[in-house]
């Protein structure tokens, strides 16, 4: 059963290319500090976070080259749109984190950033396993099969 969406939740910027280049073999949800401009720059939706990427550096998380669009109105106070920000995650996934990236040569792929239903910032996190350039070739393969495999479904074979 699809699942159901909130109405209160708002995506802001997605990596529809995370799916595309990497295996995600898990996700996780992290918070993300920002300044308030910040925040009133993403309500107006102003973000992009395909370049960007996640390290764990110093015993923490950060989100590394994403951009958040300036604020006008934040004259006195701008924000530098492509500063480092710091992800929030608890002690026991951090360390989960930095294993998979040290240990097993994972990625921290951003692949969702986006409103939650109490109107806070949310990143959804993947670690991920970088595919090669075949692999890449099978994922749009079977991709495209799949939409040519709905096409005849829907009209029937015709001879």
């Amino acid at each position: 059963m699809a699942e159901k969406s909130d109405p209160n939740s708002k995506l802001i910027a997605e990596n529809r290319r995370a799916r595309f280049d990497y295996f995600i073999e898990s996700d996780l949800e992290a918070g993300i500090m920002l300044f308030g401009s910040e925040v009133k720059s993403l309500r107006i939706g102003g973000s992009n976070i395909a370049e960007s990427y996640a390290s764990v550096e110093g015993g923490e998380l950060w989100l590394i080259n994403s951009y958040i669009a300036p604020y006008m109105q934040a004259k006195l106070f701008p924000h530098d749109e492509r500063r480092r920000r710091k992800l929030l995650v608890n002690k026991k996934e951090l360390s989960r984190l930095w294993n998979a990236v040290g240990r097993e040569g994972m990625t921290l792929v951003p692949m969702k950033l986006y409103f939650n239903d109490k109107g806070m910032v949310k990143l959804k996190l993947g670690v991920a396993k970088g595919k090669k350039q075949g692999d890449k070739r099978e994922t749009s393969a079977k991709r495209d099969w799949g939409i040519q495999q709905a096409r005849i479904l829907k009209h029937g074979h015709r001879e």
